[in-house]
């Protein structure tokens, strides 16, 4: 099973200097069997109203996908978090929201959506801009978890944490808490927003590739993982270099022991 994560940055590039890029070009001839996505658009004006998690189940063929909205309205501006009927896993809503996606080839038993909650407190971050990077006062945004069932054994979940210290590690072990109640082999992808591999240091989950994942120019750090509850056996796939995103890919083909 190809498993692919990567923060999207909505389909712009490194640093904004040209326009978005369509999705579905990108990941047309992208060979995988799961894709975890996070920073994707719906009905946003800056990115011509894509639907952009349908856009690359479409491009690819792929049956099964989920978006959860983690916001209503446009991030860095004004937004407000989902209510109750916003926060379904398909996009029927007109409008714009930003969130995350799941995107898989594989037949999916049943899908959950999991609250994470966020930080009452933002952070000084680096942003990207004409004139290179500069430092921003960022205030934190919702964070949720897509979990699928899938019918080949697997359970797998992406997500993308906080970028507060402390707040993203409460919320990956809400994460592994719930799907400890789940059947299968349980996986972990996204943009968890921890590096130095504390992931796997702060808890019994192993990391399945180790890679400089940030930022995209220059990787210095991993923020983007997949992880494996259980012993697997894995192997680390290379991809070319996108036109797209500040954070790099990370992809893996994974196998359980024996298989």
């Amino acid at each position: 099973m190809k498993v692919i994560s990567w923060n999207l940055l909505h389909g712009q590039p490194p640093l904004p200097q040209g326009p978005n890029i369509d999705l579905g070009s990108i990941f047309s001839d992208l060979d995988f069997d799961l894709l975890g996505v996070q920073e994707v658009d719906e009905n946003q004006p800056r990115t011509d109203g894509a639907r952009q998690v349908e856009a690359i189940a479409q491009a690819t063929g792929a049956k099964d996908w989920a978006y959860a909205r983690t916001l209503i309205g446009t991030p860095g501006g004004v937004w407000r978090k989902p209510v109750e009927n916003e926060a379904e896993l398909q996009s029927s809503q007109s409008s714009p929201s930003y969130g995350i996606g799941m995107i898989s080839k594989l037949p999916v038993k049943k899908w959950h959506r999991l609250e994470l909650g966020k930080a009452w407190i933002g952070m000084p971050l680096a942003v990207g801009g004409k004139k290179g990077m500069r430092l921003l006062y960022i205030k934190d945004e919702p964070r949720v978890c897509i979990i699928a069932e899938l019918e080949n054994g697997f359970t797998v979940a992406t997500t993308h944490l906080s970028f507060v210290p402390f707040v993203n590690y409460f919320q990956l072990r809400k994460i592994q808490r719930f799907m400890a109640k789940l059947p299968g082999t349980h996986l972990l992808l996204g943009d968890l927003n921890l590096g130095w591999n504390l992931p796997e240091k702060l808890t019994s989950w192993k990391t399945l590739g180790i890679k400089k994942t940030y930022p995209s120019w220059k990787p210095a750090i991993q923020f983007d993982y997949i992880m494996g509850k259980e012993e697997l056996d894995y192997s680390q796939i290379s991809l070319a270099k996108m036109a797209i995103s500040d954070h790099l890919p990370l992809a893996v083909e994974i196998k359980k022991l024996g298989q």
